[in-house]
């Protein structure tokens, strides 16, 4: 699978590292991986921050690739450089893929590849996004957006988690998660197509935080939203409350996640039965499995043993 990360205008060292580091980084623990190239149009040469200087290779045309990262891209800009305009745009059309990392949304709304999708960018540029693009659904709430073909992360660590969720969608939770662990990244900041920002985290945990440790641990087919809410000691009302406000989702939505990214693992890593691992998961059965992810994921769970499964062990 071909990624290329092409540097445009200037170097941004903090996103273009971890473009690298997620796509480029040799990983001889996976049979199958990325090939990476990094390029630029128009110079080879950009300055970074403390005098440093960075060089890639030159192109006139964009390599053929599956995945185009934008590591980021000038605020100031407002008209795009006809050559990487038309790489870009040749490239979407041809059906490739392509990410940009905090200010890259920037180059990807103005050459209207987010008309009309859900997209990011660093809150200190919020203001000028919005009043720039009208026609692109801006999001405050979320550190990236991704739907297979087009993604935008928020700040610049965010990048790294927009990262892992294509290598998720690409080689299976397994993998990705592998890599999360390299990068010391926490597992809770996965979050499929959308990742909610909260308020900075106290010193201690909540009580909402800490029933949900706790459900995670105790994933049955027998527990109950209820069950959650009790553990903090929460009426149910107030619980669901307090939930959709600070996760922007359902406490059911939630459970039937957790419960899928269960099973997803279960069956990357295991021989086990669909019945055994329904019941693992929280399932009531291997009848109610199947039924989720046909619902959540479109998809089967032989399916997808059959795809991410035989990418582990390859």
């Amino acid at each position: 699978m071909k990624v290329v990360i092409v540097v445009a205008e200037q170097v941004s060292l903090f996103e273009l590292a971890s473009a690298v580091e997620l796509f480029a980084l040799p990983r001889p623990e996976f049979k199958h991986w990325y090939s990476t190239d990094i390029v630029a149009f128009g110079k080879t040469t950009f300055p970074g921050l403390c005098d440093s200087t960075f060089s890639c290779r030159q192109v006139t045309q964009l390599p053929e690739c599956d995945l185009l990262v934008i590591p980021s891209f000038p605020v100031s800009i407002t008209t795009i450089d006809s050559t990487l305009k038309h790489a870009v745009l040749q490239h979407y059309q041809n059906g490739g893929r392509i990410i940009s990392f905090c200010s890259g949304s920037f180059l990807l709304a103005a050459l209207g590849l987010l008309n009309g999708r859900i997209a990011t960018t660093h809150w200190r540029y919020a203001s000028t996004f919005k009043q720039r693009f009208p026609h692109v659904t801006y999001q405050e709430d979320i550190l990236y957006h991704y739907d297979g073909i087009i993604g935008c992360s928020a700040g610049s660590a965010a990048g790294l988690d927009l990262g892992i969720e294509v290598i998720r969608q690409d080689f299976g939770y397994h993998v990705a998660n592998t890599v999360a662990r390299r990068l010391v990244l926490p597992a809770h900041r996965n979050g499929g197509q959308s990742q909610f920002v909260e308020k900075p985290l106290p010193q201690t945990k909540s009580s909402v935080s800490q029933a949900l440790d706790w459900a995670v641990k105790h994933l049955s087919p027998e527990l109950t939203i209820d069950d959650i809410a009790n553990k903090a000691s929460m009426t149910r009302r107030t619980f669901d409350r307090h939930f959709k406000k600070h996760y922007h989702m359902t406490p059911l939505e939630w459970l039937q996640a957790r419960k899928l990214e269960v099973a997803k693992s279960l069956l990357e890593t295991t021989q086990l039965g669909l019945d055994h691992i329904a019941e693992r998961a929280g399932f009531d059965n291997a009848i109610t499995l199947r039924y989720n992810f046909r619902k959540y994921l479109s998809i089967s769970p032989s399916e997808y043993k059959a795809t991410f499964g035989a990418l582990k062990n390859a």
